[in-house]
């Protein structure tokens, strides 16, 4: 039987708390998210699960049972996982769990855009009968939708994408052309040419010091006038103050952001006043559903490795042989 306590540092959903209760794991909510807070409750943990806010080098040191970090989501660039790999603490993650709902969040953030919903909307409650005849709206069918970064996210958009009737081209050097076949998308060459035939540009890569401020002025610079720039996976993915720049000066057309550099954004932000702007504050893995299964999954592949079993989603592949022993 596994025993011990799990720090859970933000709330999942009461699945994934069942599961490991069940595996006989005491689920423990953390007081607060600082890493003062976390380094004091995660002492005698033996597991912890995080979601965006991730998990701190000086709470890893504070914890000498904790053997295995899950993390509900696909993000891991708020975890010290290098801190973590050389104490010997398995990282997990949940890729796929919440893909469905991300690409539907996806599409939304187009939709709105291409169809100016929050200014159609406005223009009813306030009798402005002019934006009927004033406003340019969009048809999708048949524009081209370019997605840099085609894992599982960025596959499930292309399916939905492709069914609608746009064209998709994306960006996954590593992935094998069967992926781009099934998934009814072409494949980019590079980055800089999606970027170029793109009418919309959407996001779909994990946040790394290689792709940190992947999109930024000459980036930009590179779009159509007329296209809109959609961001549903890492803030960091985007020069900001770049993005604001193009959009007031009109060299995309729109943005639709789920996600951003600080989070919560702050209200005095510039994208906060930023009228072609679209802003949802991180909500696309946040379905019911999605939340079921992201818990759920985390939870088991916690109990994996603490039963010994490898699991899936496995971060650190190389702590595995050299783990952390009970």
């Amino acid at each position: 039987m596994i025993t011990g306590p799990c720090l859970i540092v933000q709330p999942i959903h009461a699945a994934g708390l069942d599961r490991l209760r069940a595996a006989g794991l005491e689920p423990r909510p953390a007081s607060g998210t600082d890493s003062e807070t976390l380094a004091r409750e995660v002492a005698d943990c033996v597991a912890v699960i995080t979601r965006n806010t991730g998990f701190p080098a000086r709470a890893i040191a504070a914890a000498p049972a904790l053997r295995v970090i899950g993390v509900h989501g696909t993000g891991t660039d708020h975890v010290a996982t290098a801190e973590a790999t050389a104490a010997g603490i398995v990282v997990v993650n949940t890729p796929g769990a919440n893909a469905v709902s991300v690409a539907e969040q996806t599409l939304a953030l187009i939709f709105a855009l291409a169809k100016a919903l929050p200014e159609a909307d406005r223009s009813v409650r306030t009798g402005d009968d002019s934006f009927k005849f004033t406003a340019r709206l969009i048809e999708l069918a048949g524009l081209t939708l370019g997605l840099v970064g085609f894992g599982a996210i960025g596959q499930a958009t292309a399916r939905l994408a492709a069914a609608l009737g746009l064209r998709v081209l994306a960006y996954g050097p590593s992935r094998p052309d069967a992926d781009f076949a099934n998934a009814g998308a072409l494949r980019a060459a590079s980055v800089d040419a999606l970027l170029a035939e793109a009418d919309i540009v959407s996001l779909h890569v994990p946040l790394t010091t290689g792709t940190r401020g992947l999109i930024g002025r000459d980036q930009l610079a590179r779009m159509k006038r007329e296209a809109f720039l959609i961001n549903t996976s890492r803030g960091g993915l985007i020069d900001e103050a770049a993005l604001v720049e193009a959009l007031e000066a009109g060299t995309i057309a729109g943005a639709g952001l789920d996600v951003f550099a600080q989070e919560p954004l702050p209200v005095d932000h510039p994208l906060a006043r930023q009228p072609r702007a679209i802003l949802t504050p991180h909500v696309g893995g946040s379905t019911g559903a999605a939340l079921i299964r992201t818990a759920e999954t985390a939870a088991t592949r916690v109990v994996d490795v603490l039963a010994g079993r490898r699991p899936g989603g496995l971060v650190n592949p190389d702590v595995w042989e050299r783990r952390r022993a009970p």
